[in-house]
């Protein structure tokens, strides 16, 4: 077993990653809020983790990755008060909740299907869970953590912290600074105090989005959902927490103490956050019209791209620098990975036709061995690294020199010898493909190429080559298409 190293954002350092119960993993990530379509940074987040998710199972962990979908609770303005961005939508177009919900869901599956995320072992919602978010927070209440007012329950930080919770230590918040920021607020309606945070809001008589309660009725809050379903399928303590830098402070924060108030037990052993998107250095954002959807990338529809960028180049760009960096989006970059990813799917082509030839008149070549075991264990150095995939790609590189000269002779396997070629071999394709994730992107644009050949086929006709005529007609043919020699115009078709 590798031995990985991960940042943990709790204690703020690199710790060897030991599962509760090896070789079983348990790995909970914040997945979307289905109100909006899916953005860039949601991307990158998800393919953090999905480096994660593959890397373990890679090195011979048994991982169960559970990611949710938060489609109630979250409120506009991110706070405890305003109307369900879900409920406000479906307002709006005049829809089911949940079809907005499906709409978003399916957007969401759709795009990460195009980046090549695998899905999680369960993806539970926030709407499947309304018990187990009303026991726990009736179990908060008997604990003396929460109070209801007004037909709300809030958790009580200050009961929270008087009982050594240390609220604050996931951010490095100070409780005293966050009173201080939070002093000025009009009153604090009906909490004890501002920092409270809803557990089950009542709800208004035009919210559509409601659930019996013993409190009436109501609706979870956004924070609670997490808490329940990372409990219900991973234990009351688990391996690994993750999500975008931006839930750090209070999602995160509130997740740990509803979770340790609860049970009284940490809920997690190593909190992981990614870091966010940069466009030319600023701040990816709608205000300043510099955030594009993905399929803007895709089309390059949008007034900052030059050009198209395949999703395969944009998940291998995001590979190239390590998930707690800020990654600075621009056209010189992408172009740069778009050039780096094809490289990498060149090499992928040809070690997968090489074979190893023995060959009793060549002695090993031991520069050579060291440079490709060394390339090899930098790999998985890069991984091991918390999940620095920069340099894994580097090393990578490294090999794929290796790959190009053997594809060209310059080599010859049996200077490798036969353990440390099939290490190369398996190596160079296992990480692209099960663990980077990069797929080769075929061009499958089969009009282009058959009017390409339709074009030679006239040639040949009119020069009276029949035999590359022919040849032309039964590589059509091979391939499911015909060629329809018309009195007017020579054209092709699908064969029926």
């Amino acid at each position: 077993m590798q031995s990985l190293k991960i940042y943990n954002t709790l204690t703020r350092e690199k710790e060897v990653f030991q599962p509760i119960n090896a070789p079983y993993v348990g790995m909970y990530v914040c997945g979307p809020t289905v109100y909006n379509y899916v953005h860039l940074g949601n991307v990158r987040t998800f393919t953090t983790f999905d480096i994660l998710y593959r890397y373990l199972t890679h090195i011979g962990y048994k991982v169960r990755y559970v990611r949710n979908i938060t489609d109630v609770g979250h409120l506009v303005g991110d706070g405890d008060e305003g109307e369900d961005k879900i409920g406000k939508m479906a307002k709006l177009e005049k829809l089911e909740p949940m079809e907005i919900v499906q709409r978003y869901t399916n957007d969401f599956h759709q795009v990460l299907t195009q980046f090549n995320l695998l899905p999680p072992s369960i993806e539970p919602s926030a709407t499947g869970h309304i018990v187990e978010q009303i026991e726990t927070t009736q179990t908060l209440i008997d604990k003396g953590l929460a109070y209801e007012s007004n037909g709300s329950v809030y958790f009580d930080i200050a009961k929270y912290n008087e009982q050594g919770g240390g609220y604050g230590k996931l951010s490095g918040r100070v409780l005293d600074d966050l009173l201080t920021e939070t002093r000025d607020l009009d009153g604090v309606g009906e909490k004890r105090n501002p920092l409270d945070f809803a557990l089950w809001k009542k709800a208004a008589p035009e919210h559509i989005m409601r659930w019996n309660s013993p409190w009436g009725l109501g609706f979870p809050g956004w924070h609670l959902e997490c808490t329940c379903m990372s409990t219900k399928y991973l234990g009351e303590t688990f391996d690994i927490h993750g999500g975008g830098m931006d839930l750090k402070f209070p999602h995160h924060e509130c997740e740990i103490a509803q979770g340790k108030g609860s049970t009284g037990k940490d809920p997690v052993r190593y909190w992981m956050h990614s870091n966010m998107l940069t466009v030319n250095g600023q701040k990816m954002s709608k205000s300043l019209g510099n955030s594009f959807l993905p399929a803007e990338l895709f089309a390059g529809s949008h007034p900052l791209l030059d050009q198209a960028y395949s999703p395969m180049t944009v998940r291998f760009f995001m590979l190239q620098s390590q998930y707690r960096s800020t990654l600075d989006f621009s056209n010189d970059a992408l172009k740069a990975a778009q050039k780096g990813y094809k490289r990498l799917m060149n090499g992928l082509r040809i070690i997968k036709q090489l074979e190893y030839v023995a060959d009793d008149t060549l002695t090993p070549d031991e520069k050579h061995i060291s440079e490709v075991t060394k390339g090899i264990q930098g790999c998985y150095d890069g991984m091991n690294d918390d999940l620095n995939t920069a340099i894994t790609i580097a090393n990578l590189y490294n090999l794929l020199k290796k790959i190009n000269q053997l594809y060209m002779g310059q080599l010859q396997p049996a200077q490798l010898g036969v353990t440390v070629f099939a290490a190369l071999k398996t190596t160079f394709v296992s990480l692209i493909e099960e663990v980077l994730g990069l797929i080769e992107e075929k061009n499958n644009n089969i009009e282009a190429f058959a009017n390409g050949m339709l074009a030679l086929y006239s040639e040949y006709k009119a020069a009276k080559q029949y035999d590359k005529v022919d040849q032309i007609r039964t590589y059509f043919k091979a391939n499911g298409l015909v060629i329809k020699d018309m009195k007017t115009r020579i054209d092709w078709a699908y064969e029926e």
